[in-house]
């Protein structure tokens, strides 16, 4: 018999599951009566007329899938580059050497407080008045700074907190079969940390995909921009951007689903090594058959 123990709250009573079950109740009622209202509201732009051009080949190759590609592109440069650095970072935020540990650490603190599209606007004004990048390289590359360089802090903060989350005796093992502590960091603790908090750097692109959508302030062509574009000529702006945000809430969801499957296998693989694991000491210790 298991027995699960509650350590927030107790588990509720009947009393409690009814309410809890009237105040749900309550708060679908009421989102579902302010959906009406809006949609009541805006039925004047959600005729027939205005879905209309979504079911022309035209309107998604030439506005909607160059917008996503767009989108796309940003996003796994973003990412790749964002995963390299952050790394690099991590570790440097775990290093004793103190040259090496207050800069990654003032590069971290720095760009995690700063906004994504601050820094996005920032590289476009730097790149354009040295003139180092013209037209489409120039959007592109302005956006995928801003995008690196806050994922990349952030993900220096998840590996910090990763390899703070594992047992002291890591580090000590490593320490005592004769590893430097830079060796028994980056050989023994960094490769754990990363397994452990893959799920979270998995859901991080999530976050890199939305952030994308900032590019249209500073004119990059991505899915946001391009219904803008579709809207201005079709006069359908609501529809084109409900479109558009049921592409990145279908993107979305696919990557939560996926870093959610990630971590159960994960999970599920860390299970089976450990109970293979225990078998053999098990079996070590148990006296040979006759």
């Amino acid at each position: 018999m298991t027995v699960q123990a509650t350590v927030l709250f107790d588990t509720p009573g009947p009393r409690a599951r009814r309410r809890h079950a009237i105040l749900t109740g309550v708060t679908v009622v009421a989102l579902v009566a302010a959906l009406v209202g809006v949609i009541y509201g805006l039925r004047s732009q959600l005729t027939a007329e205005k879905w209309a051009p979504f079911g022309e080949g035209s309107t998604w190759t030439m506005y909607l899938w160059p917008g996503l590609l767009g989108t796309l592109q940003a996003a796994v440069i973003s990412v790749v580059l964002a995963s390299i650095l952050g790394v690099l970072l991590g570790a440097g935020r775990l290093s004793h050497s103190a040259w090496i540990r207050v800069p990654a650490s003032i590069f971290v603190e720095f760009f995690r407080s700063v906004p994504v599209l601050i820094m996005m606007i920032f590289a476009w004004a730097l790149f354009l008045f040295n003139g180092l990048l013209t037209g489409h390289i120039l959007l592109l590359s302005s956006v995928v700074v801003g995008l690196t360089f806050y994922n990349a802090a952030v993900i220096a903060e998840l590996i910090r907190s990763g390899v703070h989350s594992l047992p002291r005796g890591q580090g000590e093992a490593g320490l005592a079969v004769g590893l430097t502590r830079t060796q028994t960091l980056m050989a023994i603790q960094l490769p754990q940390a990363i397994r452990a908090m893959l799920p979270s750097l998995v859901t991080q692109l999530v976050v890199v995909l939305k952030d994308s959508a900032l590019g249209y302030m500073i004119g990059y062509s991505e899915l946001l921009r391009a219904a803008q574009t579709l809207a201005s000529v079709r006069s359908n702006l609501i529809v084109s951007f409900i479109v558009a945000g049921v592409i990145f809430v279908i993107l979305n969801y696919a990557l939560t689903a996926f870093a959610q499957w990630l971590e159960k296998r994960m999970s599920t693989r860390t299970a089976g090594d450990t109970s293979v694991g225990f078998t053999i000491e098990q079996g070590g210790n148990n006296p040979p058959a006759a």
